[in-house]
């Protein structure tokens, strides 16, 4: 992931060499007995601090707006002290006054990681929304799909029953949903592609559905959703959704478009699972 980054990371350590090099070429190097090694540890710790936060923030995260607002406002927190230290070397004459402005780095980079936290705290809520549409998997210790890690069809027909179990009289459907064409990507592009669609499928649909819905692989390239709470109207409104998001994707195999479009078919959980599975089985077919 850090090698995304070389760009900030080389920019950052010029400016720093640069400061370096204003601060020596227009200042006079302090007496070494003249030191203030407080200051100097103090300064130089909280630069080295930065910079290692800088790494550590880089290493593990892509590129993008946050990680763009987080990387600049800890870039400037340890430009704006590594300016503050070489005061501790080097005394400046009254003429000059940029190296003040050098050291309100600190403050503008403190200004500027606040945003980067705002915009990283509103990240983490899209992630922790996502992770919880996933969150009757976790609670069952049982085997993933290899390939989507989604739930399978017996899963899927535990979670019909118990649903209709606890809430007998409230409304729930299920929806199969089917990849228009998906024998062909396999027989052009190989096994690996269409698996590769597969997951791409199945990451779209789970980006767009409701908190309480259950997403699972019922078989080859169909998926299957559970709804709890919705109507068949419902259900179909929101199938219909999750179709038109997938239509929209564009997945590439290699340097080709696939157009990926799903058939789908709804009904209501009002019997047995199997029988509910096999009329939308039938309807997409």
């Amino acid at each position: 992931m850090l090698r995304l980054h070389r760009p900030t990371l080389l920019a950052c350590a010029l400016l720093a060499l640069l400061i370096l090099a204003l601060y020596a070429s227009v200042g006079a190097a302090k007496p070494f007995h003249t030191w203030d090694w407080m200051d100097i540890v103090s300064e130089g710790g909280t630069t080295v601090l930065a910079a290692c936060w800088l790494v550590m923030l880089l290493s593990s995260r892509p590129g993008g707006m946050v990680t763009r607002w987080l990387s600049c406002g800890l870039a400037a927190i340890l430009l704006g002290n590594w300016a503050d230290l070489m005061d501790e070397f080097f005394k400046m004459g009254k003429a000059f006054q940029w190296n003040h402005w050098l050291e309100a780095l600190v403050g503008l980079g403190m200004l500027t990681l606040t945003v980067g936290l705002h915009y990283w705290r509103h990240e983490q809520a899209h992630l922790s929304e996502h992770l919880e549409k996933r969150e009757r998997l976790f609670r069952d210790h049982r085997a993933f799909d290899r390939i989507t890690q989604l739930a399978d069809a017996d899963y899927l027909r535990r979670q019909i029953r118990l649903e209709r179990q606890r809430r007998p009289d409230a409304n729930c459907a299920v929806a199969l949903l089917d990849i228009d064409g998906f024998h062909l990507i396999n027989r052009q592009f190989g096994q690996p592609e269409g698996d590769r669609a597969l997951q791409a499928v199945g990451h779209m649909l789970l980006l767009n559905l409701r908190s309480d819905d259950l997403l699972c692989r019922y078989a080859g390239d169909r998926f299957a959703l559970l709804m709890p709470g919705a109507s068949e109207a419902e259900a179909a409104v929101l199938v219909r959704h999750l179709c038109d998001m997938v239509g929209r994707m564009r997945h590439h195999a290699g340097a080709t478009l696939v157009p990926l479009t799903l058939r789908h078919a709804c009904a209501p959980a009002d019997s047995a699972p199997e029988i509910v599975l096999r009329q939308l089985n039938l309807a997409v077919a």
